[in-house]
């Protein structure tokens, strides 16, 4: 079959539903069948649950960074660059390259796949201040954050300046939040044995969020229990308090409470990539209104699916929409390929049907929170369902020996309290990492791709 005439597969984004979509659709298609393409502005698949473990030193970036490109069998054109606008009607997705250039990229069948971006709020100074945890990036810039003030507090001679840079506060109670306050404090309070100048009483953690519980999902013995072990460590927990104001050297609660802190961890939920305001299409909460075969209503050949789609839950029933977790995404990843190659073959396509297996929270050491199918564990043995199902949730034999390794190496070696330097000239904040300004409205995506098929006439 000539090239020209193959149907264009296009996928935007390679997270956990992305890349496994693209992965089916290589191994169920022939070449012949369909053109395939991936749109990412970086070439590996991120495991996100392990973030708050690489920014606490006990993993390395690399291990839980999955290359795109390592399979011989790879046949997928990458684009490296991000989908900032998408013409449902003239089947045309707008890319912004790492280069910067923006192009245009055709398509028969697309697959929205972007993910979810940190939800903010219209809080003076949130984004200018505070810092995420969605990337690589952040959170090696925070890791180095962290054991910077550590350094600064050692060398200072003001108690008031040393005080702020030892207090460390974190927004958002559920698993991102508790994992990054749990992992960091530990970090922290290992670290300032090597500090003899430093008391370790003046190190204190703050964990805030404006929910009455933390972790809900959880229900409330294990909720209860993973608040205990964390006021156990000396993690001061507020709950029903926000941020009100944030600075450079101090936080104002919601409950008028003045934190002088330099550091300000903001993980209080994410909200679908701006991506899918540029569609024009009807919403569920900022998420993509799809059917159960997540496909978009009224456009043939459109899927969505992940952080940004509302895919009905039907497991649960009474209009409930999947929660943005890896083991929906995955599921869904492998689910929409058989879809997308059902309309191809023209057949029909099945509706998206899982039950969840459960939830684990590693609050590092020896201290977990697991609910696997509904049984409830605490201690060693959530720490090890916690960890046996993100190790087997890696998707290379790589991935899991470098992951495996580093859990070792970390209990039998303990912690290290190196900084890399990568990032010590460039800012750190939710604004620099974020990039939302780099999207276009529905008018002008429509407006770029009319003006662009004029020149090409």
């Amino acid at each position: 079959m000539d090239i020209v005439t193959r149907p264009r597969i296009l996928v935007v984004g390679a997270g956990f539903a992305g890349v496994e979509c693209v992965r089916r659709l290589e191994r169920r298609l022939t070449p012949g069948e369909a053109e395939l393409t991936l749109v990412t502005p970086m070439s590996y698949q991120l495991y996100l649950p392990l973030l708050p473990q690489v920014a606490s030193g006990v993993l390395t970036p690399q291990s839980i960074a999955i290359s795109l490109r390592r399979s011989e069998k790879y046949r997928t054109r990458i684009i490296p660059g991000g989908a900032i606008g998408v013409d449902l009607r003239a089947k045309v997705c707008v890319i912004r390259t790492i280069a910067g250039d923006v192009v245009d990229e055709p398509y028969d069948y697309i697959v929205l796949t972007p993910g979810s971006v940190t939800r903010t709020f219209d809080i003076p100074g949130l984004t200018d201040h505070a810092f995420g945890l969605k990337s690589l990036a952040e959170a090696a810039y925070l890791r180095d954050h962290v054991i910077s003030q550590l350094d600064l507090a050692d060398a200072c001679t003001d108690p008031a300046e040393r005080a702020s840079r030892l207090q460390f506060v974190v927004v958002g109670g559920g698993y991102a939040g508790t994992e990054t306050a749990a992992c960091l404090q530990r970090l922290t309070h290992a670290a300032v044995k090597r500090y003899p100048r430093l008391d370790p009483g003046l190190i204190k953690w703050h964990l805030i969020d404006i929910a009455p519980k933390l972790m809900p999902e959880l229900g409330e013995k294990l909720g209860r229990s993973a608040h205990e072990i964390l006021t156990r460590r000396g993690i001061e927990i507020s709950l029903g308090v926000s941020i009100a104001k944030a600075g450079a050297e101090e936080v104002t609660f919601t409950d008028g409470r003045v934190v002088p802190t330099r550091t300000l961890i903001w993980t209080a939920g994410v909200v679908a990539s701006p991506l899918i305001g540029t569609l024009d299409a009807e919403t569920v909460r900022g998420r993509l209104a799809v059917n159960a075969d997540m496909r978009l209503p009224g456009h043939d050949g459109v899927f969505a699916l992940g952080d940004s789609a509302a895919v009905p839950d039907l497991a649960k029933g009474d209009d409930a929409v999947c929660p943005p977790t890896a083991q929906h995404a995955l599921r869904q990843g492998r689910h929409v390929a058989e879809n997308v190659i059902a309309v191809l073959r023209g057949r029909s396509t099945r509706p998206y049907m899982h039950q969840d297996l459960g939830l684990v929270v590693d609050l590092g050491g020896t201290d977990a929170v697991s609910k696997p199918l509904g049984y409830e564990l605490h201690g060693l043995p959530a720490q090890a369902v916690a960890r046996g199902y993100h190790w087997s949730a890696l998707r290379t034999g790589v991935a899991k020996a470098r992951v495996m390794t580093n859990w070792l190496l970390n209990a039998v070696a303990g912690d290290d309290f190196v900084r890399t330097g990568f990032q010590m000239h460039r800012p750190g904040s939710l604004r620099d990492f974020e990039y939302l300004d780099a999207y276009l409205t529905p008018e002008q995506v429509r407006a770029h791709v009319e003006e662009a098929g004029r020149a090409a006439r």
